[in-house]
């Protein structure tokens, strides 16, 4: 592997926006770290990339355990001695109930997965790149759309989203003394298996249902690769890639 080679590290990287940013990043020509809770769709996207071994490493991860999130930045370090890059991609949503019917455990889960996930990850990249050389690196959460608006009995899921926005602006602040830069990609209706109910039809905030527009997932992964081809004195704090005919702007 060549030595000017960037290194990134992509959670949520076996299905979805995390495999379709990761084959994007292959592209690139980064060596790609995978982190995901099932090892098998792990191993499923690097068979779609039909890329060097050297440049792929798949590591089964639950973001929401310190343990495993620190074992799978050391698993990095060892492989491949830095990173560059750290896409915060891993989330999860609660059953779309009412409020009240929620349960603590499904709220304490989306709470684990998208938040405290996204803070562990960040932690550990922060003790990676402030002490490598070159010194820095770059962190992207996936906000979504939800970090902005809800959709009806989302509570668990929006509220997670908008707390990453808080995160991503504390990471944004605390992470420039260390040439660490950290932007938020949110997200509105890429097509991935999670986004297929939007064809069928989704709850609106006026009671109806509706179906959505979408957009191919693609597009997607070539907004975060041009958020981290910048150099790290320029960031893209926030950036929102939404289908354009989307029911977001607007009264609801």
């Amino acid at each position: 592997m060549n030595a000017s080679t960037r290194i990134a590290l992509v959670t949520g990287g076996g299905s979805g926006i995390g495999r379709a940013v990761a084959l994007t990043l292959w592209n690139e020509g980064y060596a790609v770290v995978l982190a995901g809770r099932r090892a098998d769709q792990l191993r499923e996207t690097i068979a779609r990339a039909s890329v060097a071994e050297a440049r792929a490493l798949a590591v089964p991860t639950d973001v929401s355990d310190p343990a495993a999130v620190r074992a799978l930045f050391d698993k990095t370090k060892e492989t491949f001695g830095r990173l560059d890059l750290l896409f915060n991609n891993a989330g999860i949503g609660a059953p779309a109930v009412p409020l009240e019917e929620l349960t603590v455990e499904q709220w304490r889960r989306v709470v684990d997965v998208n938040l405290t996930g996204v803070f562990l990850c960040t932690q550990e990249a922060f003790r990676l790149m402030k002490n490598q050389t070159p010194r820095g690196g770059r962190i992207i959460n996936n906000g979504s759309i939800s970090a902005h608006t809800p959709r009806p009995n989302s509570a668990p899921y929006t509220a997670t989203k908008h707390a990453v926005t808080g995160l991503t602006k504390s990471t944004a602040l605390d992470g420039r003394p260390f040439d660490i830069a950290c932007g938020q990609i949110d997200i509105g209706n890429a097509e991935t298996e999670m986004a297929a109910k939007m064809k069928a039809g989704v709850p609106q905030a006026n009671g109806t249902i509706a179906v959505e527009a979408t957009m191919a997932v693609d597009n997607v992964a070539r907004a975060v690769a041009y958020m981290a081809s910048l150099p790290l004195d320029a960031n893209v704090l926030f950036m929102t890639v939404m289908a354009t005919k989307m029911p977001l702007v607007g009264r609801g």
